[in-house]
């Protein structure tokens, strides 16, 4: 790993968050019920009952956090806009609700942080899920309209626009599995939902480039690294080739070839995925973009061989939750030894290279697009010790880890623009609710103090630096000290 090389120049540093997972004020000024809002309400759903509705408190502690980002170094803000705040209920604009974004938006330009505007991260308004949610095609226009609302205030001061955060958690993990919202397991809503959420994006994409061509627009998908368990196996060769389709290809293609896998297609072909697909659409969804955000945390290696204790890494619910692959049965990841975060995710930096490099070369390399790691990190237990600071080391090598990794594919000719640590601050996490921490800041859930961790700390150099300082900082040192991590 080049772990002493700088970046290249202009290399992005940022963190990331989500509207529902930070703000609270759920029902404050016009607000109203997102459908993350209705499942937290669901008994079972999440882990102890948690739910957004003060979260980090982020909407009334805006201007303190953006100095906490000003601290880090951080130029840039990933940060995405509540659709149920901005049109609640999925009606008329509220004007209130803007104004949050308008005056985030102008702390961070004062502050030199550009703001990296993601419209949609998971907060359907329950009163379009009441109507079908994503399964309905008309959700995919009314997103559009959503979208120039935004446009209408921001666009004067916000230059990066991304459509979706990770797609395929929106159709799959909330209509097949039902570990997140709207919790349904229907797979021929899923398959549904996977299209309308890509239409949904190119509508996107033409409205916002209609009303000012010189924005960067983009989107977001996540991406696993998916093996095979025995290379040699056809069984398992297979089941790598299903969740690299449904996971990757499926929505990878349409935007950057313009249509989707056959083989794919083929798999979902008993839950009707082709009857959703319209003349003009795949034209619609391959509309140009300026740059692709990669999400990436871990990959697995797949086998079809029984397992005889099956491996989930799914949060614990008293609600029973299905496969979200509608047609992968019977396929199951594998351990291979790796360490592992508190998610129960293997660490695999040498992943995300591979990523880089298949990106490059099938998607974003022929299109000229560059691409930016827009969500990376770990959860992992953090101890506050008697000096108040937060030693999470682990956390710390894995942000290195894969930075290094960023680095090795950059030399390799990925044309890699900009970094985001997931996650900014401990957070909501989902079904998890806060049972489990991402941040490079610490926050007490009692009193909502924020705490740059080590990794903060850390990531606050690199940024500094354009490089990857050679040690670990010291919490609460003095002066800046070192250590050498026992990891490599």
């Amino acid at each position: 790993m080049n772990n002493n090389a700088s970046f290249p120049s202009g290399f992005v540093w940022g963190a990331a968050t989500a509207a529902y997972q930070v703000e609270g004020a759920a029902s404050e000024d016009g607000r109203k019920d997102s459908i993350w809002d209705t499942f937290s309400r669901v008994p079972g759903a999440v882990v102890n009952g948690d739910n957004g509705d003060i979260a980090c408190d982020h909407y009334h502690r805006m201007d303190d956090d953006v100095a906490l980002m000003k601290s880090l170094n951080l130029g840039s803000y990933r940060f995405s806009t509540s659709w149920a705040r901005i049109r609640p209920d999925g009606g008329p604009v509220n004007a209130a609700g803007l104004d949050f974004y308008s005056r985030l938006t102008d702390s961070l330009l004062e502050a030199g942080i550009q703001p990296w505007l993601t419209l949609y991260h998971w907060d359907l308004p329950q009163a379009l899920q009441d109507q079908g949610g994503w399964a309905n095609r008309d959700t995919a226009y009314r997103f559009a309209d959503y979208a120039l609302s935004v446009h209408d205030v921001l666009g004067d001061r916000v230059t990066a626009w991304t459509t979706l955060n990770e797609p395929w958690c929106s159709a799959y993990v909330g209509y097949a599995s039902g570990e997140h919202a709207p919790g349904l397991q229907d797979r021929k809503l899923a398959v549904a939902a996977n299209h309308h959420l890509l239409l949904a994006h190119g509508l996107a994409v033409q409205a916002l480039k209609g009303r000012d061509p010189a924005l960067d627009t983009g989107l977001t998908l996540n991406f696993t690294v998916a093996d095979p368990a025995d290379p040699q196996n056809p069984d398992d060769v297979d089941a790598a080739r299903r969740i690299d389709g449904q996971f990757n290809r499926m929505f990878a293609d349409p935007v950057f070839h313009g249509k989707y896998p056959e083989d794919v297609v083929a798999d979902l072909a008993p839950y009707g995925f082709e009857s959703h697909v319209r003349d003009g659409d795949l034209a619609v969804i391959s509309s140009p973009i300026d740059f692709l955000g990669v999400n990436y945390y871990h990959g697995d290696a797949f086998t079809k061989t029984p397992a005889t204790a099956p491996l989930t890494t799914a949060a614990p619910s008293a609600r029973p939750t299905a496969s979200p692959y509608p047609a992968a049965d019977g396929i199951h990841a594998v351990r291979r030894g790796l360490p592992q975060t508190n998610m129960g995710w293997e660490i695999q930096p040498e992943g995300l290279r591979r990523l880089l490099n298949r990106l490059q070369r099938d998607y974003t390399g022929p299109a000229g697009v560059p691409l930016y790691i827009t969500e990376n990190g770990a959860a992992f237990d953090d101890d506050v010790v008697a000096d108040g600071t937060v030693q999470d080391l682990d956390r710390l090598d894995f942000i290195r880890s894969h930075l290094a990794a960023v680095q090795d594919a950059v030399a390799d000719g990925v044309d890699v623009r900009g970094y985001f640590a997931w996650s900014l601050m401990d957070n909501f996490e989902w079904a998890w609710g806060y049972a489990k921490r991402f941040g490079i800041v610490h926050v007490d859930y009692e009193t909502l103090q924020r705490t740059p961790k080590a990794s903060g700390l850390w990531y606050a150099e690199a940024a500094a630096a354009n490089a990857l300082p050679p040690g670990v900082p010291v919490p609460g040192a003095a002066t800046p000290a070192y250590v050498v991590s026992s990891k490599r």
